[in-house]
């Protein structure tokens, strides 16, 4: 049984031409569902993206009471 987590994330992007939207969610994909994600830097082509994702994950060690 896998379980849900928000997990905070740090990228960085080098951008390509073409739709610059469409890249971002590209890089975020693999990482889960985003469901923030801001551009915090930019240094030539490479971005900074800060996003949280909503991921799968092992289940933690809390239990619920029985």
């Amino acid at each position: 049984m896998s379980s849900l987590a928000l997990r905070p994330l740090t990228l960085r992007v080098r951008r390509q031409p073409g739709p610059l939207l469409a890249q971002i969610r590209v890089a975020l994909a693999p990482h889960g569902e985003p469901l923030r994600w801001a551009i915090t830097a930019v240094q030539g082509e490479e971005l900074c993206l800060e996003a949280v994702v909503l991921s799968s994950a092992p289940p933690t060690g809390c239990k619920p009471p029985p």
